[in-house]
């Protein structure tokens, strides 16, 4: 598995965790107690945590995806001969696959 593909994996589990946390807390609202109240206290902090978390993880994955986008686009502008003849084998490639599938 790449670093790019855990990272998302990593946000959307995160993402998950925070939308189930949330849940649990408006589930328990109405319940009374002083050791219900301590965990939810915990859990509330863990929530804060957990949704900074995320968004960092979030933040670096579009950041990764930018210079991506940016490392591709320059690659394609130093060498454009190269891109354009490499963009049309792969689509004769997939062309003379599809045509025999």
């Amino acid at each position: 598995m790449t670093t790019q593909k855990a990272n998302r994996r990593l946000v959307s589990d995160l993402k998950r965790v925070v939308r189930d946390a949330e849940d649990l807390l408006k589930a328990t609202a109405d319940q009374t107690g002083e050791k219900l109240n301590e965990i939810r206290s915990r859990l509330t902090g863990a929530l804060e945590s957990a949704k900074a978390t995320y968004e960092s993880v979030q933040e670096k994955v579009q950041g990764e995806a930018v210079a991506a986008a940016k490392a591709t686009d320059r690659v394609v502008r130093d060498h454009p001969y190269e891109s354009i003849g490499t963009a049309f084998g792969l689509g004769l490639l997939i062309g003379v696959l599809v045509a025999r599938w």
